[in-house]
């Protein structure tokens, strides 16, 4: 059996490597993956949640770049490599965007950026500030000052928008393994149970499952995270609790049509207990249609926490969200700057089409009864 098993795993491997799209899709997942994980490592902005705000330069289109005077803040808690790479850095620094500055009486004066040339003012900064005395304006430009580039442009509060795309697939990829985690554990187990002990507890599982069924998916979440408070664990336990459902009905009819089979009698002639011929024999055998309906959902906890964070109830702010960016600059489709709310939602709709592509390969390559 188990050599049987592992010749249909080959099988199964070789005909989703033949697959173009899915081989793709895969790979695509895979990259997006790596870069949700080191997304503060690889970001533009690497303070935490990509949140450095430059009201001054606003909206300001892709490869914009500007200078940027630094002003040291009060000393931090050193953090470590791993504290940055995950939560991001703890930066008290100021950063202003300027056009000019000079060194002049102990200050510094600079001109702060401005689109309007009649609004540029000249402020000063003692250089004590930046904890120096005196200093040449080569020195200072090499330690103080700095050029930046923002590839995506920035948003309508100043941020690097390339940060926040990056740091915000974190709460995509999160919310697909947290919710479909969730929605395996909870449907797998009741699928399981009513459908290999039928009677009246399948029709007690069935009824619950039809309830939640009845009830809208985005209504149900919204009534889910309105009970247990809007934040970022909250949104991830919602979504879970309402995709279950699926997974219940697809494995109890998987249980219904195998248990009956001949290894689950020769199980049960040895005597083995319900458990085991449960969770030891039948679920590995059905765990085909699973995996291709966890890819699906996995995709459809994508747009959920979109639509969510679109109507103000999930990921709250500064966490990044591509849902709660579109939020933000929808109205700017029709004032010239629609890729504020393009780039997200283009990021939205290809990782949910190649978890979908990817889905459709492993259903072909499971299914047994396809061409080899």
């Amino acid at each position: 059996m188990a050599e049987n098993a592992s010749s249909l795993t080959h099988l199964a491997l070789r005909k989703f490597k033949r697959n173009f799209w899915g081989v793709l899709s895969f790979t695509y997942i895979v990259f997006c993956g790596l870069v949700a994980l080191f997304a503060y490592l690889i970001a533009p902005d690497h303070s935490r949640n990509a949140n450095q705000m430059h009201l001054a330069i606003h909206s300001k289109k892709p490869g914009f770049t500007v200078k940027m005077l630094t002003v040291p803040g009060p000393e931090i808690t050193v953090q470590n490599f791993l504290s940055k790479a995950f939560t991001g850095q703890t930066n008290t620094d100021s950063e202003i965007p300027i056009t000019s500055f000079e060194i002049r009486n102990h200050e510094v004066e600079y001109i702060p950026y401005s689109e309007d040339a009649s609004l540029e003012l000249t402020k000063a900064i003692p250089l004590e500030d930046f904890g120096i005395s005196a200093i040449t304006t080569g020195d200072f430009e090499a330690q103080f000052i700095t050029e930046k580039t923002f590839l995506l442009g920035t948003d309508k509060y100043g941020r690097d928008l390339l940060s926040r795309m990056l740091i915000g697939a974190r709460i995509s990829f999160s919310i697909g393994f947290v919710a479909v985690l969730i929605s395996l554990i909870i449907g797998v187990f009741l699928g399981a149970v009513g459908g290999y002990y039928g009677g009246k507890l399948d029709a007690f599982i069935m009824w619950i499952i039809n309830v939640t069924w009845s009830i809208p998916t985005l209504l149900l979440v919204i009534a889910i995270t309105l009970a247990l408070g809007k934040g970022f664990w909250q949104v991830f336990i919602a979504v879970g609790l309402t995709m279950w459902v699926e997974v219940a009905r697809v494995v109890r009819g998987q249980v219904l049509s195998v248990k009956e089979a001949q290894y689950v009698t020769a199980a049960r002639a040895l005597g083995y207990k319900d458990m085991r011929i449960l969770f030891k024999h039948i679920l590995p055998n059905i765990l085909a249609p699973v995996i291709v309906i966890s890819a699906a959902n996995f995709a459809s906890a994508i747009l959920i926490e979109s639509g969510l964070s679109f109507l103000g109830i999930g990921a709250q702010p500064p966490v990044p969200s591509w849902g709660a960016m579109i939020k933000d600059h929808y109205s700017y489709i029709i004032l010239g700057k629609a890729y504020l709310a393009i780039i997200p939602g283009l990021a939205i709709m290809s990782l949910v089409m190649a978890f979908m592509l990817m889905g459709n390969a492993l259903r072909d390559a499971l299914d047994v009864k396809g061409v080899n």
